[in-house]
């Protein structure tokens, strides 16, 4: 698959779900003639079912930052060229650092996690991730999202069954050393480094990222050796992959690589 000249995307998911759901974005850019993969996490390559077991949950436990960090730098450094990132969620903070690292052409960041340094604007952030990841500095390896919380928090602004439905299709463990890296060296950017085209994107329902917060990532991005954008998508929530409207996000995306590369 890396033996075309067509450019390629990498999809980086976000965390607590199955890399599946990008199913209809691949194929919405692979039908504009790029080369397209999303990756699952390390110890998720496999089905949301076979996640959901025991055995699977031990495995993801181990995950952290830096091992994503790695992962992923594997996978690009194997490509022909340096690629597009489109990373969403926890995928977006890995795909600041990746840019950081020199392993892309030009990157997305949709409704991302924030580097690393607290500040007033990112206190109900980790506020947040504390207090609903059910003590993610305890002794448990791994957190499993609730119904509740994928509905009032994560996939909010919709049906009730379209809710039910995204959350038996993707949902799935995660590991509470990935969430807790979120605190450490490994989650910190340089903004004062010069970057490759980067844009970020968010969505006015999200109740996790505001958009607020996501203009403050990409005003610290901001400097004049580097191009960076932002755009507030209304009525969509912070899983904007999924949502019926999702169309809107992926073709403004895709004009935006169009501009850039």
């Amino acid at each position: 698959m890396y033996l075309s000249n067509t450019k390629t995307i990498v999809f980086i998911s976000g965390a607590f779900v199955s890399h599946f759901y990008w199913g209809e974005w691949l194929t919405f850019f692979e039908n504009k003639g790029y080369k397209v993969v999303a990756p699952p996490w390390l110890h998720k390559n496999d089905s949301v079912e076979n996640l959901r077991k025991h055995n699977a949950c031990l495995k993801i436990g181990t995950i952290s930052l830096f091992d994503l960090l790695c992962y992923y730098t594997e996978i690009i450094e194997k490509l022909p060229e340096k690629p597009i990132l489109v990373g969403h969620s926890y995928g977006g903070l890995l795909v600041q650092l990746l840019v950081q690292k020199d392993l892309a052409e030009a990157a997305i960041c949709i409704n991302s996690f924030p580097p690393k340094g607290f500040t007033n604007i990112k206190f109900s952030f980790y506020a947040f991730i504390i207090r609903f990841s059910s003590g993610i500095f305890s002794s448990g390896k791994t957190f499993f999202l609730s119904f509740e919380n994928w509905k009032n928090t994560f996939f909010n602004f919709l049906s009730i069954e379209e809710q039910k439905n995204e959350y038996e299709k993707f949902t799935i463990p995660e590991s509470k050393k990935a969430l807790r890296n979120l605190f450490s060296k490994n989650a910190k950017i340089n903004f004062r480094k010069k970057h490759v085209p980067l844009f970020f994107i968010s969505g006015s329902e999200d109740q996790i990222i505001s958009p607020k917060l996501v203009k403050w990532n990409y005003r610290k991005h901001r400097n004049i050796h580097s191009i960076t954008c932002y755009k507030e998508f209304k009525n969509k929530n912070h899983f904007v992959i999924l949502n019926p409207e999702w169309k809107e996000v992926a073709e403004c995306a895709a004009k935006w690589i169009e501009k850039v590369t």
